[in-house]
């Protein structure tokens, strides 16, 4: 456990300083002369360049472990923003941002692989994934309008430079303070006696890796729930794009920010309520899904709704889907392959993070892109309808895994 609470210290830091960045970049990038469509590049380029750091991600976590990757990660993405504070005009910022992408593309597979790793039962994997979006959301709530605060004050330059030097030092203590996790909890009990008895179970070394449960490593994984994190990083690009772009002044920045916070204390608001880890993720992700699809059409149609309202509203959404969807890929996956889950599933963020904020800045003159979120939502929803597999491997009512009750039973 202790492991986990420095993890989140970290990923408490990493995130703050990213999320700062959220309400800035837009401006400044406007500051250089770029127009939406280039912007919308920038930001895409950013997403796109993490498809081969995703990839090299999930095999390198699984034989090399996590720790060696967040360090390098952190490190190299505070190097970058130090670059980033003398970018003088769009070109600059794109090949940025498009190295940034590849070299932070390892941070999310590598802290969600030691975070699953971590965990005793399936419950308590629910649970730290939900920590680490309780974590994601704590610093993302003040983190944008801290930084469209220091933006304000200090300028680009020395906001890019302060934030540049945190994650340096960041990823430097990760070294130290960061270990690795130990063989991950069995996904199946021993097999029974061929009698029918209750077999005894040995604590011999040959018995301390059962083998997985045929319903979940043998079954083939089902690529159509890849959409889930597509769908979602898509209409997030969407709303990072379309949302600090009516900047006008330091003080439009500063209520950017504040929205931004908004967001995120909607989805504190429903990560708190750790009971939802119970559910099924498959059905949570699905209502997350449909309330988060319902919010932007009403971003779109102009309801007659304060926009902090329906900006609270889709952040609870965020709360309920983003901690359901990787329990729900991490159940659809044997625990051997948690790195190259993880890997594919940032990888669909990736792409779904290109296409979000490129559509945006090509059809804002003639439609609004928030109505591109819904209809992308929309289509993971009816994509993701019900199937037997998704309830594999789930017990809501668990809280041991089978092998720890089995050892528990027998020392009776």
């Amino acid at each position: 456990m202790k492991t986990a609470i420095w993890l989140y210290l970290f990923l408490f830091v990493a995130f703050f300083d990213l999320h700062a960045q959220y309400p800035m970049l837009t401006p400044f990038a406007v500051s250089l002369g770029a127009a939406p469509s280039f912007i919308g590049l920038v930001m895409g380029m950013y997403s796109l360049t993490h498809l081969p750091g995703n990839i090299l991600a999930g095999y390198s976590v699984d034989r090399f472990g996590s720790r060696l990757f967040i360090a390098g990660s952190l490190t190299g993405a505070g190097i970058l923003l130090l670059l980033q504070a003398r970018v003088t005009d769009p070109w600059q910022l794109l090949y940025i941002r498009s190295v940034s992408g590849f070299v932070l593309a390892f941070l999310s597979p590598a802290c969600l692989a030691m975070l699953a790793r971590l965990a005793r039962n399936r419950i308590h994997q629910g649970k730290l994934m939900a920590g680490n979006g309780l974590v994601h959301t704590v610093a993302a709530v003040v983190s944008p309008a801290a930084g469209a605060w220091m933006t304000a004050k200090i300028g680009f330059e020395t906001s890019f430079l302060i934030l540049g030097w945190i994650l340096l030092v960041t990823g430097i203590a990760s070294l130290i303070f960061v270990r690795e996790a130990k063989q991950p909890f069995a996904d199946a009990a021993p097999a029974s006696s061929p009698s029918g008895s209750k077999a005894s179970v040995s604590l011999s070394p040959s018995n301390a890796e059962p083998a997985p449960l045929p319903s979940m490593g043998d079954r083939r994984f089902p690529w159509i729930v890849l959409i889930l994190p597509l769908a979602m990083s898509c209409s997030q690009g969407i709303l990072s794009f379309e949302l600090p772009l009516s900047v006008k002044s330091a003080d439009e920045m500063m209520t950017t920010g504040l929205l931004f916070s908004v967001i995120s204390l909607g989805s504190l608001a429903t990560l708190a309520l750790l009971f939802l880890q119970k559910y099924l993720p498959y059905a949570r992700s699905v209502c997350g899904l449909l309330l988060l699809a319902i919010t932007y059409y009403g971003l779109a149609a102009g309801w007659p709704l304060p926009i902090a309202v329906l900006l609270f509203s889709l952040g609870m959404a965020k709360g309920v889907v983003f901690p359901a969807m990787t329990s729900f890929l991490l159940q659809l996956s044997g625990s051997s392959r948690y790195g190259r889950t993880l890997s594919f599933m940032s990888i669909a963020s990736s792409i779904g993070a290109f296409l979000g904020p490129v559509a945006a800045g090509a059809v804002r003159d003639y439609l609004s892109p928030y109505f591109i979120a819904f209809a992308v939502l929309m289509i993971a929803l009816l994509a993701l309808a019900p199937r037997p597999d998704y309830s594999l491997g789930w017990n809501g009512g668990a809280d041991a895994s089978p092998r720890r009750r089995d050892i528990e039973e027998a020392g009776k």
